[in-house]
């Protein structure tokens, strides 16, 4: 009977503990996704306002991240912690890796994208459309061909004059380096990332909207039949990813929001912070990174990033 009572008062305390991390909307699902016994990890704290995380690397490799008003670039490792990866950064904002593992950044006050080249040095991929300067290039995604899409909202602008019409979504020509303009219609278009067929582009408004659209990709690179595909009922939708089944993990007020492909709701990570960004790494990229205001948290999956 003492054993019994053991064991039960054991389950309890461990799905209080799950409870209160997690909010569980469709239990099979989410259990394919995160195990049971799964503890949100506090990486780093003590930073101004963290964002556009990308892991670099294998198993052995490490996170680099933005602090935007500290104008640095973070980098993160399990045994040597923070170091400071670049500064000045202009206020950089999301960060990807282009087909060669170049490190591919938006700069807020810089109003460019750029590449950091082997040597250290940077190359301008963008900061001007149609001869008017960019607004704040925010986030960013790599195709497979070598194109890149970004989004350019103006939260960055500060006292600077917007040049350009509106907040739009771009396209940078692999071949020719020419920049096109691929969706106008967007309030704050901020997050963006693509299936893992590529036939799909996730673009998330942090605008008035709230809500994540979807595009379907043209063999031209073009964006057609935009739809609604989720609303974030809590803050906004930053960052976006997709893990390999293209289930979408979204930035959120409560912390990270994940639909299926359909863009049913099956469950939050719920994080001390309002989350920024997020990003899949470390070993069998496995491990969720997510940047939330002044700190850095982690969670082990089941499932890995695309």
């Amino acid at each position: 009977m003492k054993k019994t009572l053991t064991l039960l008062l054991l389950a309890a305390a461990l799905g209080s503990s799950r409870s209160a991390q997690f909010d569980v909307r469709d239990e099979k699902t989410f259990e394919a996704i995160v195990p049971n016994g799964a503890t949100l990890v506090t990486n780093a704290t003590g930073f101004k306002f963290t964002e556009g995380p990308v892991w670099v690397g294998g198993a052995n490799g490490y996170l680099v991240f933005s602090d935007i008003p500290a104008d640095e670039l973070k980098k993160w490792t399990p045994k040597e912690g923070i170091t400071v990866f670049r500064k000045p950064s202009r206020n950089s904002n999301g960060n990807r890796l282009d087909r060669k593992g170049r490190l591919v950044t938006c700069e807020h006050s810089g109003r460019r994208v750029v590449r950091a080249e082997a040597d250290g040095s940077l190359t301008v991929l963008a900061d001007n459309f149609e001869g008017r300067k960019l607004n704040s290039p925010n986030d960013v995604a790599v195709r497979k061909d070598g194109s890149l899409y970004f989004t350019d909202p103006d939260y960055g602008l500060g006292n600077q004059p917007r040049e350009v019409a509106g907040c739009y979504v771009y396209r940078i020509d692999p071949a020719k380096g020419t920049l096109t303009a691929v969706a106008k219609d967007f309030d704050r278009p901020n997050g963006i990332v693509f299936s893992p067929d590529e036939k799909r582009l996730y673009i998330g408004d942090s605008g008035q909207p709230h809500h994540i659209r979807v595009f379907d990709v043209k063999s031209d690179g073009t964006l057609a039949n935009g739809r609604v595909f989720c609303q974030i009922d809590n803050g906004v939708p930053d960052g976006i990813r997709v893990d390999v089944r293209g289930r979408v993990f979204s930035s959120a007020g409560d912390g990270v929001q994940i639909f299926d492909t359909d863009g049913r709701l099956i469950g939050k990570i719920l994080v001390p912070q309002c989350v920024a960004n997020l990003c899949f790494g470390g070993k069998g990229g496995r491990t969720l990174f997510m940047t939330a205001q002044s700190g850095l948290y982690s969670l082990e999956l089941l499932t890995s990033g695309r």
